[in-house]
């Protein structure tokens, strides 16, 4: 096994990368990760419109996260998506295709129900807002192990490294119409501000109007891909028909995983994010906690969004190459670096931002400024890495079997990301120190809120 595994890698840090050929595959997989992606947005759409509303607090933020876990939890079931399928109908749409119908269908339920589940009542269902995304999400992180070894057999064996540009690219697209657009056009202030004549209620188009239309569009794009798209492998006819079942398939997931290169790469993983998971999902929370209007906030991530697209296409230069992580540790140190300035923009956020009397904030010019070159370096930075990571993945995993390989890989660094992210949300309220405005000496007792206490303590 091991001596496959070296001389897998070997033979593809030997490739030059030459796309002639492979750029209606390229495309395939942009689309793919791009219906991916606008569900991945979704997730960090929703904690912003949550926070936006009464009576959610940071506890049921981390109840929510927990929405993410499924891409962490995939390992479980990618060697089955690996191994049982219709040969004739193809290895990986034999999944595809019923995994994004579903999940299309998925987003039409929520969608008739999203209004009751957030605005009614005055308060936020989050149970069943959880489950429902948990569940949105376990067929998306399905339809990646799927994709994810698609695109080994899809591309030629020397433009393998480009798997991480599509993903990258394609989740950014995604995440621009999932995260960015749906966030605006639901937001009553930015449409009332850039998109009316005379102000309304509510935004442009409503949160469920943008679920019926993508639940629509998966399920239409998915029985395109299915009527047009022949699975073609790129792999030799003896790897091709070399088919193992599922106990195979796990049997061979453990010798990878007792592999020791292996054993210190899932280690290095798991703990990859623990420098800077706070200032990837607390800060933009704590900013609108501070007084950034939402959709300012949301502007500023509009204007990245082309650099988002473009940053996977430049930097795969370096990252699709023969030493894809040594370009990932090369910029390390600086990803780390910019935590510093992430934690400072939320401590002048309340200091920086404030009205006047005539309704103006106040050094705005400052603010922003700083703002935007933080959020710009903390962009680059995190997109550089991602396409290294992913470059590096492709590079390693073997196409025999490469939607195990590739989501093993895939879910360690997940768990890494998922488990740091619900613990940083969990530790919010416990490390947060709140002051009274009124009061310098934080005492806010009075007459009234000492009976309160005193109620509460005997009773």
């Amino acid at each position: 096994m091991s001596n496959n595994v070296q001389t897998h890698v070997e033979d593809s840090n030997l490739s030059k990368p030459n796309l002639k050929g492979d750029w209606n595959n390229i495309f395939l997989l942009i689309l793919l990760y791009t219906l991916q992606g606008v569900e991945l947005g979704f997730l960090l759409a929703m904690p912003i419109i949550l926070q936006n509303q009464k009576n959610t607090t940071y506890e049921d933020q981390a109840l929510f996260s927990i929405s993410n876990w499924p891409f962490s939890m995939k390992l479980m079931w990618a060697p089955i998506v690996d191994s049982l399928y219709i040969k004739k109908f193809g290895r990986r749409k034999s999944w595809l295709l019923p995994v994004q119908t579903l999940l299309g269908t998925i987003l039409l339920f929520s969608a008739y129900n999203i209004n009751d589940w957030i605005y009614k009542d005055d308060r936020v269902h989050i149970l069943i807002l959880s489950a429902t995304f948990f569940l949105t999400n376990l067929l998306a992180a399905t339809q990646d192990v799927a994709v994810d070894g698609w695109a080994l057999t899809l591309l030629k064996k020397e433009n393998v490294g480009y798997a991480s540009t599509c993903n990258s690219s394609g989740h950014s697209i995604g995440g621009f119409f999932g995260f960015v657009l749906t966030v605006l056009l639901n937001s009553e202030r930015f449409c009332n501000s850039y998109l009316r004549s005379t102000p309304m209620k509510g935004g442009i188009v409503s949160l469920d109007s943008i679920l019926y239309f993508w639940g629509f569009a998966f399920i239409i794009v998915t029985s395109l891909i299915g009527l047009l798209k022949r699975e073609v492998s790129s792999l030799s006819a003896k790897d091709d028909t070399a088919r193992l079942n599922v106990y195979q398939t796990y049997k061979m997931l453990f010798n990878i995983i007792k592999l020791p290169g292996i054993i210190t790469l899932i280690f290095a993983l798991l703990m990859f994010e623990i420098g800077f998971t706070a200032t990837d999902n607390v800060t933009t929370l704590k900013l609108l906690d501070a007084g950034l209007p939402t959709e300012n906030l949301m502007m500023i991530t509009l204007a990245f969004y082309p650099a988002k697209i473009l940053i996977p296409v430049i930097v795969s230069k370096y990252t699709s190459g023969p030493k894809p992580m040594s370009a990932l540790l090369n910029v390390y140190p600086f990803r780390l670096s910019s935590g510093i300035f992430c934690g400072l923009l939320v401590y002048v956020t309340s200091k920086l931002i404030g009205k006047d009397e005539n309704g103006i904030y106040e050094r705005s010019i400052i603010y922003y400024a700083f703002l935007i070159v933080t959020i710009f370096i903390k962009e680059l930075l995190a997109y550089y890495i991602f396409v290294a990571t992913m470059g590096f993945f492709a590079k390693i995993s073997d196409p025999r079997f490469g939607g195990t390989y590739m989501t093993m890989l895939n879910t360690v660094s997940n768990i890494g990301a998922s488990w740091t992210a619900t613990a940083s949300l969990c530790m919010v309220d416990w490390l947060t120190f709140k002051s009274c405005s009124s009061d310098s000496k934080n005492n806010c007792s009075t007459e009234d809120l000492t009976k309160n206490f005193r109620r509460k303590l005997f009773h």
